[in-house]
């Protein structure tokens, strides 16, 4: 908020562009509570703006000089730079970072869809790249299902449409006339794929069968819209597989899995936790399922970052699925496994990685690696400016035939300062800067982006590429390092319940000893939820303002497991559930698993 001395009235007209924004989405999903929601918080954020500009007149007034006219100072400015801090406003200052660094535009067409931009779909291109030469490596093949489904098809397993139903997308016209069958589009593709496996499966030598497709999905969600997080549309690889044993689909759920910690450690940078899911969070209609789970330290919350089931043969009764054994002598059902990544990373990567400044990229996922700047002074001659400009060039061919991908900044017409925010804002992970200085020393300063302070001067000579090449590499291990010392300050562990909630509310995921009930996981949630719901309510009344039934009723409070981790701490002898508790489902409950805790997106 804005004190006497400092008006902030970007930052609240920024607030109150983004309230109007929401308003108009939550109008356009005919959602009465986010509409209700929405139109409050930007009579708020109306009110405070209206406030601050009146105060700010009132100071420019009483500290204009008497006698004449207030000289007026030259501020130069960049017309860059984001309006909200990560510590002080992350919602718009996560806005703020994936417009500004130009990876989301908003699509005002349909609410909680968003344009991904070149700069983030080749972020999603590296990561399907490693993917999928990796998946490909072991045998997996590529392919692509339609995106509609048979509404029979889509009811077939009923915990499956029932863990989706309130997602699915229909298509019930084709022009004015209405299908003779309501069609889904695909919020996932085991209803579309395995009605094909039947024909494709008939004998033994047709297994293992082993497939992945790139493509989209819809989940028609819009409780808390979130670019990459959660949105109406986003982009995914699925893979579909079938095997003759467990032990095959076992080895294959759990190969995965490490694929995709891969592609979150050693891609982005961003350190996950394996683990197995709870009865109640597996995949609707499976037998078991994995995941990696990232954490965003910065609001205390988890994420899933990507997950690999083991369906068993459910899918397979139920959509027909048999092969003739080796012996010729029966027919058995397929044990099944599907498995998912999808255009969240990135979301996750900027929550994890950015700064006030903007994106921080990891190098091997940054769409440019290197920005070269040229720096001229007004005194420099046309010749000295031009002879910066090929020293840039040159340095720029030497870095590309190494390998390195980068960019010679060549507008002129720009300053060095706005250019300088301009890369920063879009995360470059390394930024060379030559100037006059430096051309008569043949030297270039490296400036990192993960450490702006700091600053190498090194030779501008054929030494330069491994000077640029191990720098980047260091960049890659340190932001992993940085990543995982403040997701590991956020762990606490809890043996009892009196101790649960004041962890998370540190911003913490909790590790406790767990029963695995289902009954307690949902006393978790309804308990943490009524019991934010009740905070909220008195923090409300306290401070004078009008207190409403649903206040505070969503799920921002609750907390749920997120996984029952592979790495298991010993567990004490006759250990107690955390939940033991009177009135809790895990009274005098013994604990039979470490579960990892938290508040999630």
């Amino acid at each position: 908020m804005a004190d006497n001395n400092n008006f902030n009235i970007d930052e609240l007209t920024a607030a109150v562009t983004k309230c109007g924004i929401a308003l108009k989405e939550a109008n356009a999903a005919k959602d009465a509570e986010a509409v209700k929601n929405a139109q409050e918080q930007f009579k708020v954020a109306k009110s405070e703006l209206k406030k601050a500009q009146k105060l700010a007149k009132a100071a420019r007034k009483k500290n204009k000089p008497a006698g004449g006219k207030k000289k007026k100072s030259k501020k130069k400015t960049t017309g860059l730079g984001l309006q909200s801090k990560k510590s002080e406003d992350f919602a718009g200052w996560y806005s703020d970072v994936i417009t500004k660094s130009e990876m989301i535009e908003y699509y005002p067409a349909v609410s909680g869809c968003y344009i991904l931009r070149p700069w983030s779909f080749q972020i999603w291109e590296f990561i399907k790249e490693f993917f999928s030469e990796e998946i490909k490596k072991s045998g997996v093949e590529p392919c692509y299902f339609p995106i509609f489904v048979s509404k029979s098809a889509l009811e077939a397993e009923a915990d499956h449409v029932e863990g989706f139903a309130a997602e699915v997308a229909w298509v019930t016209k084709s022009g004015q006339s209405d299908l003779a069958e309501p069609v889904a589009i695909r919020p996932t593709s085991e209803t579309i794929m395995y009605p094909i496996f039947s024909k494709w499966i008939r004998s033994h030598r047709d297994l293992p069968i082993r497939l992945n497709q790139w493509t989209n999905v819809v989940r028609w969600e819009f409780k808390n819209p979130t670019p990459f997080i959660r949105t109406r549309e986003f982009l995914w690889q699925e893979g579909h597989s079938a095997f003759a044993t467990q032990e095959e689909a076992d080895n294959e759920v759990l190969e995965i899995l490490d694929l995709y910690a891969r592609v979150y450690e050693e891609l982005m940078a961003v350190p996950v936790i394996k683990g197995r899911k709870s009865e109640k969070e597996r995949f609707p209609g499976g037998f078991y399922t994995t995941t990696v789970e990232a954490f965003i330290p910065m609001v205390g919350r988890a994420v899933q970052g990507a997950t690999s089931h083991c369906l068993g043969k459910n899918f397979g009764k139920i959509f027909n699925i048999k092969y003739e054994t080796e012996d010729g002598k029966s027919k058995e059902i397929p044990i099944q496994n599907s498995w998912g990544l999808t255009t969240r990373t990135i979301g996750v990567l900027t929550m994890v990685h950015g700064d006030d400044n903007g994106l921080v990229l990891p190098p091997r996922v940054a769409p440019l690696q290197v920005v070269i700047l040229y720096i001229s002074k007004a005194a420099d001659s046309k010749e000295a400016v031009e002879a910066m400009a090929d020293k840039a060039d040159d340095l720029g061919l030497k870095l590309k035939n190494a390998g390195v991908r980068v960019k010679v900044d060549h507008r002129r017409e720009k300053t060095a300062g706005w250019r300088m925010s301009y890369w920063e804002q879009k995360g470059v992970p390394i930024r060379i800067e030559i100037g006059s200085n430096e051309m008569k020393a043949n030297q270039a300063v490296l400036v990192r982006r993960d450490d702006l302070k700091s600053k190498a001067t090194v030779p501008s000579d054929d030494t330069i590429v491994n000077n640029v090449q191990e720098l980047l590499e260091n960049i890659q291990l340190s932001m992993l390092d940085k990543a995982r010392r403040e997701r590991d300050s956020c762990i606490s562990i809890v043996t009892k319940w009196e101790n649960f909630t004041a962890a998370l509310d540190k911003g913490h995921m909790v590790l406790a000893p767990w029963c695995e009930l289902i009954e307690s996981e949902v006393w978790v949630k309804n308990t943490t939820k009524d019991e934010y719901r009740q905070r909220e309510i008195a923090k409300k009344a306290k401070a004078g303002e009008t207190v409403e039934e649903d206040d505070g009723k969503g799920l921002t409070g609750a907390a749920k497991t997120l996984c029952i981790p592979f790495a298991q701490p010993p567990m004490p002898e006759n250990q107690l559930c955390f939940t033991s508790t009177k009135g809790s489902p895990g009274f005098n409950k013994k604990a039979t698993a470490w579960a990892l805790w938290g508040r999630s997106y």
